[in-house]
């Protein structure tokens, strides 16, 4: 109840206070920002206590609160607040790549990218079917030819397969989880965002060829240079970071928060991917670090990181459109499920082949069906490069985005659940500072 009435008071108290901001340039981005790290949290904290993952009430809070319901936080504020989506990327990112480990990878990286293959092949093939077969009830096939109506389906299914390593990282630091399947789901995740780009680049172009494009569509190339050129600038910085904390070491939050802004200037300028920059920046410097028994920057990263993540997370459900998935439900539904069935027969598949522990085998697969900002992010260059049909397949897509978005967090709790590898207590010890 405690928690009911904060939130109660924190939407008084916003609703007084919002007029007076919007009056001054910059000050209704500043004031919903402080807003939701308080409103967010506190719904965090509330639904933890009724066995549902923080990340839940923070979309929830910011579905809440949101252009969609009580429109406290508003779609210009959503925008401003834009800046705020990539530094969390970042820091998820750079704590992703310090998860991974390099004696684990080079036992292991064999089978993860067999597990990985298998389920992302396998998904494309089961949400592309179903998706031809829905086709008469889809806005952007209905009324297109055979040949261009598998070229679209194509797009959208290559979009479809992507997971969310920023909820599973998420999951995983809020449950403490680090058993088989909490490591193996976090591995497939991980090597399935460095497949999904240059596989999507391929459907893409392909689908040009057949639809037609735009004239400033993104080219094959930039897109290629985009993940190429990613690697040796992230093993660059993460060998800078590294002798940083050797030979320096002072003020480790500081220094965690420039790292994540320096990455994002970098990723900027030499128009490479941020979130494989700096997953292979973590990777790289925390394993040197632990190389060589210095301190590492996981920790204090996690520090600067809590209040952009809290954020993050609620400027995502901010930006769910409650009436268009309303709209869409009959066919959002059947290609959520088929992604799911998908997802769990490609995992089985892939670690047969792969020969995994029984365990692994059986439930990595629901740490795998979150969603999130990657997905969104191609669907915006679908969009680009097919004008006619980009708006609805975006409709479409986003749909299904908040769908996995909503039930992911709970089916990946209940697979650790299963697999007797939550820690007691965890969730409800562990505040905003653990949240990537």
């Amino acid at each position: 109840m405690r928690r009911v009435v904060t939130l109660a008071l924190l939407l008084g108290g916003m609703r007084l206070i919002l007029p007076l901001g919007s009056q001054v340039p910059g000050a209704e981005a500043l004031l919903v920002f402080g807003f939701l790290i308080l409103a967010a949290y506190t719904a965090g904290e509330l639904v933890v206590q009724v066995g549902v993952p923080k990340i839940i009430g923070y979309l929830v809070a910011g579905l809440l609160f949101g252009p969609s319901v009580l429109g406290v936080v508003s779609t210009a504020a959503t925008l401003a607040l834009k800046p705020v989506g990539t530094v969390a990327i970042a820091f998820i990112a750079y704590l992703a790549g310090a998860e991974l480990k390099w004696e684990e990878l080079r036992r292991t990286g064999l089978r993860l990218l067999q597990v990985t293959g298998t389920e992302l092949l396998v998904c494309f093939a089961v949400v592309g079917a179903v998706l031809l077969a829905l086709a008469p009830w889809v806005p952007f096939l209905r009324a297109l030819e055979p040949a261009p109506r598998l070229a679209a389906a194509a797009v959208f299914a290559s979009i479809a397969v992507i997971h969310s390593p920023a909820v599973t990282m998420a999951m995983l630091s809020e449950t403490g989880a680090r058993g088989r399947v909490a490591t193996t789901a976090l591995g497939v995740v991980l090597l399935a965002d460095l497949l999904v780009v240059p596989g999507f680049s391929v459907v893409l172009a392909g689908a040009r060829g057949v639809l037609g494009g735009a004239a400033g569509a993104p080219s094959l190339w930039l897109t290629a240079w985009e993940v190429v050129g990613a690697i040796p600038i992230g093993v660059l910085l993460g060998v800078l970071v590294a002798l940083y904390l050797r030979h320096v070491g002072r003020e480790p939050v500081v220094f965690a928060a420039l790292i994540a802004v320096l990455g994002m200037g970098l990723a900027e300028q030499l128009h490479v991917e941020l979130l494989l920059l700096l997953l292979v920046a973590g990777f790289v410097s925390e394993n040197l670090a632990a190389h060589r028994g210095d301190p590492t920057l996981r920790e204090p990263m996690e520090r600067s990181a809590a209040p952009v993540l809290v954020v993050f997370f609620a400027l995502a459900g901010a930006k769910l459109e409650l009436a268009e998935l309303l709209a869409l439900w009959p066919v959002v539904l059947p290609i959520a499920a088929a992604r799911i069935g998908g997802i769990w027969l490609g995992t089985r598949l892939g670690a047969r082949w792969a020969g995994l522990e029984p365990a692994p085998s059986r439930l990595m697969w629901t740490g795998l069906v979150s969603q999130a900002g990657v997905a969104i992010g191609l669907v915006t260059i679908a969009a680009e490069s097919f004008p006619d049909l980009g708006a609805a397949m975006r409709s479409l897509l986003l749909g299904v985005v908040a769908v996995n978005e909503a039930i992911g967090p709970l089916v990946f709790r209940w697979g650790l659940q299963r697999a007797g590898e939550l820690v007691p207590g965890a969730a409800a010890a562990r505040g905003p500072a653990h949240a990537h």
